[in-house]
């Protein structure tokens, strides 16, 4: 397994204005987009699936296959909507991406509605991160003023407009459906499926959403061609992935490699444990929502296929890495506070599996469970599972099902004794507090 990393989309992002178009165009920014405007789009779309490039956001869904699913044009608007909603705990890789390098995406976005026959597309942004947004509106502005935006881009005869769209702070906007109904100015909820967004999506027509990592990554491989990005990563799971490393590491960041790369290599390249002498006791493939590992899976290559079959999800790729001095119960109590909270309230196993999930965790944190609650816990998950509306319900149960499964022994140590006992906050404290002498 090659242990390089491949600076793609975060090669120049050390640049002392790396969010600017004339540092992009430095680096053969627009060039592909050049190119893409002299083929046919049915070409694009092709190369799209020759590349084996599959959704970055978390599912992994093949991104032209997507693409082809739009039912052939019928006279009437189409629209590319760029998720851009990236909430999850542990999960950062876009909001980075957006800051440095901005302007990946905008030509990702161009490309990408000229394939699909596309004349207005919208980024649908976390509304709290202002100052990623004010970037993603200075970018937009610049490739407007450069001809690469508005009325006959680059003497193409093709028309595009971009709307950055700013969201009010929901997880749940997350899921592509719910995306939608809130850019239409509704409530944040999840749609029934069929009709899928291909046929009817943002104002009942046919749509296309990806994620920021997935558009930003398609001027690269137009560039440079379908086979050289098949020749990263795994057979199945091809191409590049932004590994967003957090938690009790020695240089937390972000590292672009091929997927299939294994944590274990991920560590050597971020400098090991923060402290050598604390052992790896569990970590997340793919952020909060993801069945966790343990240090038995270091070695296990995170490419979509080879991480499930371990049992877990390569999701965003956000690794959160706790070495032994943290509680799994505590760390688990406040993920699955954060999904109760963020749930929407639509469906009866979300709403009331999460409201209850919480209270039991809240008592194994405290030392003061009951007898049965572990199997309690377990049993709630199995009735979320799969019958919720979408997959919020899901990625709740995930950290509490995997939790139990691997350190049973620490949920049945919260029938009597607190997490805060067993394991001291101050001993996993990431920033210690520094000391100031009177």
């Amino acid at each position: 397994m090659s242990t390089q990393l491949t600076p793609i989309l975060t090669r120049f992002w050390d640049d002392p204005q790396s969010w600017t178009l004339a540092t992009y165009e430095k680096h053969d920014g627009y060039q592909a987009l050049k190119k893409a405007l002299t083929m046919p789009q049915a070409d694009l779309v092709q190369l799209t699936k020759d590349s084996g490039l599959r959704g970055r956001g978390g599912a992994g869904f093949p991104t032209g296959m997507k693409w082809g699913f739009l039912p052939p044009p019928d006279g009437g608007p189409r629209y590319l909507v760029v998720n851009a909603d990236e909430s999850e705990p542990g999960t950062c890789k876009d909001i980075p991406l957006m800051m440095a390098a901005p302007q990946f995406l905008i030509e990702g976005v161009i490309i990408t509605s000229f394939a699909i026959g596309c004349n207005h597309a919208f980024i649908y942004l976390r509304g709290e991160v202002v100052h990623v947004y004010r970037r993603l509106l200075r970018a937009v502005e610049e490739a407007y003023a450069a001809g690469y935006l508005g009325k006959n881009i680059l003497g193409s005869g093709f028309d595009l407009d971009v709307t950055v769209h700013a969201g009010a702070g929901a997880y749940i906007c997350g899921e592509e459906t719910a995306l939608l109904d809130s850019l239409e100015g509704r409530r944040g909820q999840p749609r029934l499926k069929p009709p899928f967004p291909a046929v009817a999506g943002l104002y009942a027509r046919p749509t296309v959403v990806n994620n920021v990592e997935s558009i930003a990554s398609i001027p690269a491989i137009l560039l440079n061609g379908a086979g050289w990005f098949a020749d990263m990563g795994t057979e199945k799971s091809t191409g590049f992935g932004i590994f967003s490393l957090s938690g009790h590491v020695a240089r937390p960041g972000q590292y672009e490699a091929p997927l299939g790369i294994t944590l274990r290599e991920l560590l050597e390249m971020a400098g090991g444990m923060r402290d050598p002498k604390k052992k790896l006791k569990f970590w997340t493939p793919g952020g909060s929502s993801t069945p966790m590992f343990t240090d038995e899976h270091l070695d296990v290559p995170l490419d979509f296929e080879s991480v499930a079959a371990a049992g877990s999800m390569l999701g965003t790729r956000a690794l959160q890495i706790f070495d032994e001095t943290v509680s799994v119960v505590r760390a688990v109590s406040r993920w699955t506070d954060f999904y109760a909270h963020e749930s929407c309230g639509k469906c009866t196993p979300c709403r009331e599996g999460t409201f209850w999930l919480k209270q039991i965790m809240e008592r194994l944190e405290h030392g003061q469970g009951t007898q049965g609650d572990i199997d309690k816990l377990v049993d709630i998950c199995d009735n979320i599972l799969g019958r919720a509306f979408c997959a919020l319900g899901d990625g709740a149960t995930s950290p509490i099902t995997s939790a139990v499964k691997y350190f049973r022994e620490e949920f049945e140590a919260g029938l009597h004794t607190p997490a805060a006992k067993l394991f001291p906050p101050a001993a996993s404290t990431l920033f210690a507090k520094e000391t100031v002498s009177a």
